[in-house]
């Protein structure tokens, strides 16, 4: 048997992404199941919780559109504290006595949303002369990246309390919510750092279709793993499908283009009948394989 489509695994607090990885492979190896290729679509902090998509076999050629998709988090500033690693992890390295009401948090709101440059944490997987910028920090190496333009498609503040406030926000890719919590603090003329993050979004896959790693458990050893599996089209739910002859799809499958085809241009999942042959490019009556499958 092989297993080709997603896991949404709601990501536990305290595992690195690879380590969600690493134990569904456990769950499946325990479960007697073949290990497909396997592959995560998007990396999380281990403070946060929420939606890792997890690619099996085939879907792993579609992992890389998970971590251009838009994302949607939910997350809490505690206001007062700076941390070196803009969570719950670091060590306090500023403090400040302001602690801004509703009525400040909501006067800067528009400030953060939109397009915006961001400059990422020091402690973050990005690479500065070859090494993880983290690992730098962590050896006492000051880190000092390059800003980046990213978009803020909206910003919500959903609750206060004294000296915190939650928020719920949709971002493009690369988007570093504890650099945004920074930020926002500082424009309220205090300090901050996250001490709850949850993504609600990644691409098309949402909360709604994650599990746990005790049902995931579960349900593999109940041989129902099935029930945790979405196809690898649900990963493509933003592409429109282009119906495809058997003999079209042999020649995609060749690597050869189809020349002379009435497609519209633009991205398409190429089907022969309700099989997946490939993520094709069509422009101009030709088109041509971006990412072909083996089903």
């Amino acid at each position: 048997m092989t297993l080709n489509g997603w896991i949404i695994l709601d990501k536990p607090l305290g595992l690195t992404s690879a380590q969600g990885v690493a134990a569904v492979k456990r769950i499946f190896r325990q479960g007697g199941l073949p290990i497909p290729r396997i592959g995560h679509g998007g990396t999380l902090d281990p403070l946060a919780t929420g939606v890792l998509p997890i690619a099996l076999g085939e879907a792993t050629k579609l992992a890389g559109r998970m971590l251009d998709a838009d994302k949607a988090y939910d997350f809490t500033v505690q206001f007062g504290t700076e941390t070196s690693t803009l969570d719950a992890e670091g060590e306090v390295t500023a403090t400040s006595d302001v602690r801004p009401d509703e009525t400040d948090i909501l006067s800067v709101l528009p400030r953060f949303t939109g397009p915006i440059s961001q400059i990422p944490p020091q402690y973050s997987a990005l690479k500065v002369d070859g090494k993880r910028a983290y690992a730098l920090a962590r050896a006492g190496t000051e880190v000092t990246l390059a800003a980046r333009q990213l978009t803020i498609y909206s910003l919500a503040l959903t609750a206060v309390t004294p000296g915190s406030a939650t928020f719920t926000a949709r971002v493009s890719k690369g988007t570093y919510i504890r650099s945004l919590a920074r930020d926002l603090a500082y424009a309220l003329g205090s300090v901050g750092h996250v001490t709850m993050l949850r993504r609600s979004k990644s691409g098309p896959f949402t909360l709604a279709q994650a599990i746990s790693l005790d049902k995931l458990a579960a349900l593999v050893q109940g041989a129902a793993q099935e029930q945790a599996i979405l196809p690898l089209m649900a990963g493509l739910d933003d592409i429109p499908a282009l119906p495809i002859t058997p003999d079209e799809a042999a020649a995609l499958h060749q690597g050869r283009r189809l020349v002379g085809h009435p497609a519209s241009n633009g991205t398409h999942l190429a089907c022969n009948g309700s099989v997946p042959v490939a993520l094709v490019e069509a422009h101009l009556g030709e088109v041509w394989v971006l990412r072909g499958f083996n089903l």
